[in-house]
């Protein structure tokens, strides 16, 4: 373990999380009894989860657990440090994750990160960063912050937001850009945030079924070099685990394949029933919008609408 990663007063790594990170980073395939663990030390993969009490809404925890399972699956020992405020964010990690959270604590993270330096340390020496809603929008240039403030972001995206006019809720469907090695992304959007993409970064994806960065391009998420950002929660590396090894990837190399039998059948139902189902939902709300009064009043579940009138509040 790195000198600079968090411990508890008794020497041990810190693997705990807030309730609102709603899933412990406490349980891996390996923490069973018997399991046989890949030896950790100097070498191993080190996963630093940043501010989980801050940044941790829609179980976007759970994409530390993703990528330890599946380096460790490989037999890759893997380190996990989770950071809260206060605490030094180690520059020596390998991989960073960044989740959702609503505009005053992003604003926190935000003013914590850019004074703590850790991070752009890490990003400045390759290492690979990943952002969520929220977390994708601070690795930006600038985004709105409390009050709708122009807030400084990290720097390390091309990329600014603004706010949409209505928030985008519901389930997305986005295809990779071309040439990206990745299958087709999905997950479940929830924000406020209309991210527009300059010179330096490229999409992750185009959008197929929901809102993704809102740009009028119909662009979803960021790459710049080894840093990502997206609006997928889902977790997005639980239901995209082409993305987790990518990630993993920029950090160990070429990965053996994985029996992933289990996660292809829960694409396929997404892809298959859920989405075109999404599809359908957002088809009929932009009918209904056209009517007189625009169709009020008939209400939508956000667990199938591409778009509703919540209130902004995270992301």
């Amino acid at each position: 373990m790195s000198p600079d990663a968090p411990s508890s007063p008794s020497g041990a790594l810190r693997e705990d999380v807030s309730d609102d990170a709603s899933v412990s980073l406490s349980t891996a395939p390996f923490d069973r009894p018997g399991a046989e663990q890949p030896p950790t030390g100097k070498d191993a993969l080190r996963i630093v989860h940043v501010y989980p009490h801050l940044l941790g809404t829609y179980g976007d925890a759970g994409n530390a657990i993703v990528l330890r399972y599946r380096a460790q699956a490989r037999g890759i020992a893997v380190e996990l440090v989770v950071v809260q405020p206060g605490e030094p964010v180690p520059s020596q990690g390998d991989i960073y994750l960044l989740g959702g959270g609503e505009d005053a604590k992003q604003t926190a993270a935000a003013h914590e990160l850019r004074g703590d330096g850790g991070i752009l340390t890490a990003a400045g020496r390759g290492a690979a960063l990943f952002g969520i809603c929220a977390g994708y929008q601070l690795l930006g240039e600038t985004f709105l912050g409390v009050g709708g403030a122009v807030t400084a972001g990290l720097g390390l995206l091309d990329v600014r937001t603004d706010r949409l006019e209505s928030r985008a809720v519901g389930n997305m469907l986005a295809r990779p850009v071309a040439g990206s090695g990745l299958s087709d992304l999905i997950g479940f959007e929830n924000h406020g945030g209309a991210t527009v993409l300059g010179p330096d970064a490229r999409p992750l994806g185009h959008v197929a079924i929901g809102v993704g960065n809102g740009d009028g391009r119909g662009t979803e998420g960021a790459v710049q070099g080894n840093v990502y950002g997206t609006y997928f929660h889902g977790p997005a590396l639980a239901l995209n685990p082409a993305l987790a090894d990518r990630l993993l990837a920029s950090a160990v190399g070429e990965l053996a394949p994985l029996d992933d039998a289990l996660c292809d059948a829960l694409r396929r139902h997404r892809l298959q029933e859920v989405l075109p189902a999404t599809a359908r939902v957002g088809r009929l709300q932009r009918l209904r919008r056209r009517l007189p009064g625009g169709g009020r009043g008939t209400g939508t579940s956000g667990a199938t609408a591409t778009l509703s009138e919540v209130p902004t509040s995270a992301g």
